[in-house]
């Protein structure tokens, strides 16, 4: 790895020289010097990311596996960093368009991120049951409906040299566990616990129930019978020979050797440099510079916001006639039946048809469109248990692929119909896939724009996108805007039990009881989110803290504008340039603002 990383720096050290030496007369401008390193990074970066690489289209690396939890690809990760970094703070900003300036702002900004992350050993805790790693992505990848291609004999030889990889991820993996038990830097026992059933359903026998068979049961029939033969042969030792055993023995690992080793605490303050550790992640996950004071501050804008959200629930509770307190109307609304589907088929169904509705009123409040599909699926049983109630995936960037809306149906409990309308106004249009697809359409960027991106913009345009429901149309009832409220509560509620966790010695269980009180979510629900932050420190910050700025920055622009506000307009500026740092999308937006005062736009 040392010696791609080597070849590929005289290569970008080439492109310098070269352009120092063109005579001035040909020199290339500024921007297009900028351009060829950005894209060159992004070349570089997808080599030694072959699994992401195939994720964005790029199949030039589908026969590769990253070895992640090594120190040698750290390195490898760091010196990319640093070496771009120096390269393009040599792009001085005089000759740059105005797009070109955001770009180098922004790469400059992604590359200090990566340095300054290097004071924290991430790479002793390789995967978690939410954070599932290469041992998830392969198993997805694997099962032929994602985003490694199964359609040429070359396709699937491509896969097996990859997957055949994975034993050596797996040596590398327990080697860093074990380093970070030795640094006391582990996974808390009571989150890791849950990896450990998602892994055994992954050791599957007979090898025809694995679902890493399931591509052979693809092979096109229009294969010469001696090439569907080779294949499935190869597939078939593939999966019993070498997934199997992997998956068994990092299952093995984890339950026998790891998790009695691993820490009974949860926050991440109890960490070895703990505290700067997650102040690093809030300022990461929410673009913002909070200052000493962040997690304290964000804590106090969850209580208040928690707050307010319950005084709009009880409203509903009385305009439903219900009598009762809201921990009874909690109760109820989780007990009732009729808000509840009893078979998974008819929730997907369900979701279908809420995709229909809302892909109609679009149009009222955008005036752009991505040109990718997206098509709703339950999520695979062998991670169910473990995930979300939903997910999203893009689609491919080559329009090979739809995007995929994921619904949970292992509890249908925690799939209520009062929330559906809510649920896919985030996860699909015009939330993730709708704000996702039209970034990866943006051609114009540079790669690592399209295919990047922060989670306060894009969690924080999926959730503004829930309070677009009353326009669009929907939550007609007071019960489906009570879906809206509760998934608005729970974000509100991610404030105050992230910083909770990490920063006010929290519980586990106090943690529980707090989203219990405040909320009907499905307790298994609340203790898969609870054991998500437990793992993602500051993540789940940035959904409210990204809606809360973009909400007021609609105001802001309505109050400014008056009559020359223009909604579908509104929604444009903020997606027609990818995701941004909230304070970089605040300045353009406001720059676009005062030309339309002005009369320019």
């Amino acid at each position: 790895m040392w010696t791609l990383v080597r070849g590929l720096a005289a290569g970008v050290m080439c492109l310098l020289a070269a352009c120092a030496t063109v005579p001035t007369t040909g020199a290339p401008a500024p921007g297009e010097v900028l351009d060829g390193l950005v894209e060159r990074y992004f070349d570089e970066l997808m080599a030694l990311n072959p699994t992401t690489a195939t994720m964005y289209g790029e199949h030039a690396y589908g026969d590769r596996l990253e070895l992640t939890p090594t120190p040698a690809y750290q390195a490898a990760m760091l010196a990319l960093s640093r070496r771009y970094l120096d390269a393009v703070l040599s792009v001085g900003p005089d000759g740059l368009s105005g797009q070109e300036r955001l770009t180098r702002d922004i790469f400059l900004r992604e590359r200090r991120l990566d340095l300054a992350a290097d004071r924290f050993p991430w790479r002793l805790m390789p995967f978690d049951q939410y954070n599932g790693g290469i041992p998830e992505t392969l198993a997805l990848y694997g099962s032929g409906t994602n985003a490694q291609p199964f359609r040429t004999p070359e396709d699937y030889d491509r896969w097996i040299r990859r997957a055949s990889q994975f034993p050596d991820w797996v040596e590398a993996a327990i080697a860093a566990m074990r380093e970070g038990v030795m640094a006391g830097v582990t996974v808390p026992r009571v989150a890791m616990a849950r990896s450990v059933p998602a892994l055994d359903a992954l050791v599957v026998q007979p090898v025809e129930d694995s679902p890493f068979y399931a591509p052979v049961r693809n092979i096109p029939a229009s294969w010469p019978e001696a090439e569907r033969r080779r294949v499935e042969d190869a597939m078939t030792r593939l999966v019993r020979d070498t997934l199997n055993p992997a998956y068994a023995k990092l299952r093995d690992f984890v339950r026998d050797e790891y998790l009695p080793a691993c820490r009974d605490t949860v926050g991440w303050s109890a960490l070895p440099d703990g505290p700067a550790w997650y102040a690093f992640t809030v300022a990461t996950h929410t673009t913002l510079d909070l200052g000493e004071g962040a997690a304290d501050d964000i804590h106090r804008t969850g209580l208040a916001e928690v707050a307010r959200i319950r005084g709009e629930m009880e409203t509903v509770m009385r305009q439903v006639g219900f009598e009762g307190e809201l921990k009874d109307f909690f109760r109820y609304v989780k007990e009732e039946p009729s808000f509840y589907f009893e078979r998974p088929e008819d929730l997907i169904a369900g979701y279908e048809d809420v995709r229909r509705r809302v892909n109609a009123a679009l149009p009222q409040l955008f005036s752009h469109f991505p040109g990718a599909d997206y098509v709703v699926r339950p999520i695979e049983a062998f991670r169910a248990e473990a995930s979300a109630g939903a997910q999203y995936q893009p689609p491919a960037p080559d329009g090979s692929r739809p995007g995929v809306f994921y619904v949970n149906t292992f509890n249908l409990k925690a799939q209520p119909k009062f929330g559906m309308e809510t649920l896919s106004l985030h996860e699909a249009s015009p939330g993730h896939h709708f704000q996702g697809s039209i970034q990866m359409e943006l051609t114009d960027l540079p790669r690592f724009r399209r295919f990047g991106g922060y989670v306060a913009y894009s969690e924080g345009w999926a959730l503004y996108s829930e309070s677009l429901g009353r326009e669009l149309g929907l939550f007609a009832d007071p019960m489906s805007w009570y879906g809206r409220l509760s998934d608005e509560m729970l974000r509100a509620m991610r404030l105050v039990v992230d910083t909770g966790l990490h920063a006010r010695g929290w519980s586990r269980e106090q943690a529980i009881r707090y989203m219990q009180d405040n909320s009907s979510l499905a307790d298994t629900d609340i203790v898969a989110e609870v054991d998500r932050y437990i793992v993602n420190p500051g993540q789940a910050l940035g959904y409210k803290v990204g809606d809360l700025r973009l909400q007021a920055m609609r105001r802001k622009y309505e109050a400014a504008l008056g009559e020359r506000f223009d909604v579908r307009e509104f929604h444009w500026q903020v997606l027609k340039d990818g995701s941004l740092p909230l304070d970089v999308l605040a300045a353009r937006l406001d720059r676009w603002a005062a030309s339309v005062e002005a009369g320019q736009h």
